[in-house]
Parts: C-alpha cells; structure tokens; sequence
C-alpha cells in the first residue's frame, strides 16, 4: 500500500523532490502551490514551476490564494 500525501511548493528547486516522489511509492493526492503571478516587462501571468511541472505529469494541482477554511476541509477530506 503506497503512503498517501499532498505536496506543497512554488520554487524551481521544488520541482526535482516532486519529480522524485512521483516516481517513487507514494500516492501524489494533490499539488499546491501559488497562483499565477504576473512577472516580467510584459507582465504577463507566470505558472510557478512546480505547477508547471504537475500539468506535464498530470497531477491534481491547486492554486489558492488562501487556506481558508472550504480549502482546508478539502485538503482534511483528501485523509493524507
């Protein structure tokens, strides 16, 4: 049986534990990590890596401004 957890993380250097934990025994329930932000000259909205890099492996991924509390009962409903 595969342990079951949720991953939470923005930066690039995140991106390689996430690539790892994918491949490895556990079950990925769930990616969070911030909203797009507008970034650059252009200002155009920017995915975090990490969000990024969970499209291309196809994993559930979030995007909350906050935790608030509708967020929290999901993420309690997920029982990592």
């Amino acid at each position: 049986m595969s342990k079951k957890i949720v991953f939470m993380g923005t930066p690039e250097f995140a991106v390689p534990s996430l690539k790892e934990l994918k491949n490895s025994n556990y079950e990925i329930l769930t990616v969070y990590t911030q909203p797009a932000s507008k970034a650059n000259r252009g200002q155009k909205l920017t995915k975090s890596e990490v969000a990024i890099t969970s499209e291309k492996l196809s994993l559930n991924l979030r995007t909350p401004l906050l935790l608030d509390s509708d967020e929290y009962n999901f993420l309690k409903s997920l029982k990592p």
